[in-house]
């Protein structure tokens, strides 16, 4: 059984961890304090759509062992901090990131060697507001590749302990598949604006075109930068094109049809949502920002997705949630 070390051990870091750690892999979850005491208390609780289980891995608070794989599952805005935490003990360990967005693997390369980053494409629901218990909506399935070079028997070895988790595949195209995942993810920031759950933002009408608007604004900036897209387990490339090619009305409707599929008595609500709810700082300049960022590289306007940016900036200065009309407000004047 392999050693992992999950430096970050948050929603998709406690989920996969206990996972690992019920397969009996030897886990330590590096993280705050608090939520390492409870676990260390109370055992790590899962609950939602896996039932009940409680799991009993090492914890600490700072990497004080070379483990086989490192999991880097903070945020990509604590990337570099949590490097810079926990480098003296990583030297050699294949350092597998587990962060949205696309600048994770290009932010480690600029403190470890590009062979030794693996990446991981994640679509897994999990939501970690109190510490010592994670609920999961679904466990989805992960992706893994390796992002400057070709696949190698690391990944074959790394896909196979996932799996005891997380049904996991190996892809040569990881950077298309943290895009696509990324076209996806532009609407994480609606529940952070409104505080509402997916399922309730797919409901509003306006909301739900919205989303729409969004994402085919992150396809024309994905195009112009010539960017190959690599299909997910459950959204496909060519279901996305068809999102960009039918009427916004219907396009709406498909996606809030794919999203009722997700739905469960167990809240969904999106990554960003649950920093704002914790007090954290959001990755927003790492989702819709980086559509921001690469659009202006390529001289492709993105009104939208800046607004967006800027409304999810507002909720972390003020800490006042909007309802559909004020958004409909900003967006018109945007």
């Amino acid at each position: 059984m392999a050693q992992i070390a999950i430096i970050g051990a948050g929603a998709i870091g406690s989920t996969i961890g206990g996972l690992l750690s019920r397969a009996g892999h030897e886990v330590t979850l590096i993280g705050r304090s608090a939520h390492l005491k409870a676990i260390a208390e109370n055992g790590l609780i899962l609950n939602g759509s896996l039932g009940t289980l409680i799991v009993h891995p090492n914890t600490a608070e700072v990497l004080d062992f070379r483990p086989d794989f490192a999991f880097l599952t903070v945020k990509t805005q604590d990337v570099l901090s949590a490097l810079e935490t926990n480098q003296s003990h990583l030297d050699g360990a294949p350092l597998v990131t587990f962060q949205n967005g696309v600048q994770s693997d290009e932010l480690v390369a600029t403190r470890l060697p590009k062979d030794q980053i693996i990446s991981v494409v994640v679509n897994t629901g999990a939501t970690y507001l109190s510490p010592g218990t994670v609920t999961v909506s679904y466990t989805g399935s992960l992706i893994v590749g390796c992002p400057f070079g070709a696949p190698d028997s690391r990944l074959e070895t790394l896909a196979g302990i996932l799996n005891a988790a997380i049904p996991t595949r190996v892809s040569s195209n990881i950077l298309g598949a943290h895009w696509l995942k990324l076209i996806v993810n532009l609407n994480n920031a609606l529940p952070a604006i409104t505080n509402w759950t997916v399922p309730q933002v797919m409901a509003d009408p306006f909301l739900r075109q919205l989303s729409i608007r969004v994402m085919r604004e992150g396809l024309q900036v994905v195009n112009r930068a010539g960017i190959r897209l690599e299909s997910l387990a459950d959204v496909s490339v060519s279901s996305i094109q068809m999102i960009a090619k039918l009427p916004i009305p219907l396009a709406s409707l498909f996606l809030a049809s794919n999203t009722r599929r997700l739905k469960n008595e167990w809240p969904l609500l999106g990554s960003t949502l649950q920093s704002l709810r914790r007090g954290r700082p959001t990755e927003i300049d790492y989702l819709n920002g980086e559509i921001v960022r690469v659009g202006r590289q390529h001289n492709t306007p993105t009104p939208l997705n800046a607004a967006i940016v800027d409304m999810v900036h507002q909720v972390e200065r003020t800490g006042q949630y909007c309802q559909t009309e004020a958004i409909r407000a900003f967006i018109e004047k945007a």
